[in-house]
């Protein structure tokens, strides 16, 4: 079972069991000041048992809940902002056999401080019984303010994966003027794993080689992946299209995880912007942003578009009508040129989580005899030159080392990756 700010994870019925879940509702309890929670699920099998228990804890507890059902993640982080609080029951681009539960407050992601509270035993007082009701989000009514209307009808293609995405996205593309066909709408016969980040996406490839555009969700819609043409964009290309359009609404200040590649940084700088760099994970992000009263941002590795006029979370559903909005825009075609020059690569290795820690410091031991800049706020990152880096970092959510690179140069960058996986493999080998 993972316990981070990006929430608990853990395959249900193995590692996480209802049990765990009442521990967790009722220690999360305590910080509700509002009284009030919103509560919605994704599409994974075992959700609607764990929201029936989620929402009988915070009963026992006298908070009143507000039914959402089966809608997207960024779709509970936007009514949370009305009632104070929320919980999500996901796990994001985990397998299917994973659940998890992800907290919100005012708004956000929890943060540090707060995780322990929900982490360790909270007695909370005797008091009235709370009342649940079902609600309708205005969320759709509530992006196409921000996105506005779109002529020519695009014509656009939605990979669902089977998520709680599937009438979000289409319906709200469709009613700012976009001409949509979905796939893999339910989870029962879909044609591809749960997270588009590491998918190849062959079904959509192949569909939207005569289409405008294609957009590729999660599980619960706040990862999302452009198509173009035929071919998979990687994630970083998501974020650098929802910086493009922020920057065309007049926004300068920008906040970008340290694994986002450094051409949206670059292109930022060149429009008149600013970057802080936060440590990897949206509540990372969003807290940089508070902190520094950031207008738009997000994390390259998953697709994470944030808009916190919007939404303090990773914005799918609400990106790709900003994407659709920019077909026609020259700023459209000016970040992807620009982006093509630099070349990512992500990769993983299994390691068990009881090894991170160690592994981690003697790789920083070893690389900073190398290198001169190493930045240890998240992992290692170590700044090769100006336009190469490579991190290495713990999973948040699973029992991997996540290893990302950049270069502008496609095979420098692949032999830094190379080398850095042989380098972590054998480091794991010594201290197991």
């Amino acid at each position: 079972m993972k316990k981070t700010i990006s929430g608990i994870r853990g395959i249900f019925g193995k590692d996480l069991h209802l049990k765990d879940v009442i521990e967790f509702s009722n220690n999360f309890s305590s910080l509700i000041k509002s009284q009030k929670c919103v509560v919605g699920r994704d599409t994974r099998p075992s959700g609607k048992m764990i929201q029936e228990t989620i929402s009988a804890v915070l009963m026992k507890n006298g908070i009143d809940v507000f039914d959402l059902g089966m809608v997207p993640t960024p779709v509970v982080f936007r009514e949370a902002r009305k009632y104070g609080a929320g919980i999500v029951i996901s796990s994001s681009h985990n397998p299917i056999e994973w659940n998890g539960m992800k907290f919100i407050l005012d708004g956000r992601g929890i943060n540090e401080k707060e995780l322990p509270q929900i982490i360790n035993h909270q007695e909370i007082l005797k008091s009235k019984i709370g009342k649940i009701k079902k609600i309708e989000s205005t969320y759709i009514e509530d992006a196409r303010k921000i996105i506005g209307n779109i002529e020519n009808s695009p014509k656009i293609v939605i990979d669902n994966g089977g998520g709680a995405a599937k009438d979000f996205a289409a319906t709200l593309l469709k009613n700012i003027g976009c001409d949509v066909e979905v796939i893999n709408k339910e989870l029962l016969g879909c044609s591809r794993g749960p997270d588009p980040t590491s998918d190849k996406l062959i079904e959509l490839t192949s569909i939207s080689k005569d289409k405008e555009i294609a957009f590729a969700f999660d599980l619960d819609g706040d990862r999302l992946v452009v198509v173009r043409k035929g071919e998979k964009q990687t994630p970083d290309v998501t974020l650098g299209l929802g910086i493009a359009k922020s920057l065309e609404l007049g926004y300068k200040k920008f906040v970008l995880s340290i694994d986002t590649s450094i051409s949206i940084e670059k292109f930022i700088k060149e429009k008149g912007g600013t970057v802080v760099r936060s440590k990897v994970g949206e509540a990372n992000v969003i807290e940089e942003m508070l902190k520094n009263n950031s207008q738009a941002g997000g994390e390259g590795s998953s697709g994470g578009f944030i808009l916190p006029e919007f939404n303090y979370c990773r914005e799918g559903i609400l990106t790709s009508g900003l994407i659709s909005s920019m077909l026609e825009n020259s700023k459209f075609s000016e970040i992807l040129n620009y982006m093509e020059s630099y070349f990512q690569i992500r990769e993983k290795v299994e390691i068990d989580s009881n090894y991170h820690d160690k592994l981690i410091e003697n790789i920083k031991n070893n690389l900073i005899k190398k290198y001169s800049e190493i930045d240890t706020r998240d992992g290692i990152k170590t700044i090769i030159d100006e336009n190469t880096w490579i991190l290495i970092r713990k999973s948040n959510t699973e029992d991997i080392i996540r290893i990302s690179g950049e270069s502008n140069d496609e095979e420098k960058c692949k032999k830094i990756i190379n080398n850095t996986i042989k380098m972590v493999k054998e480091n794991y080998e010594k201290i197991k």
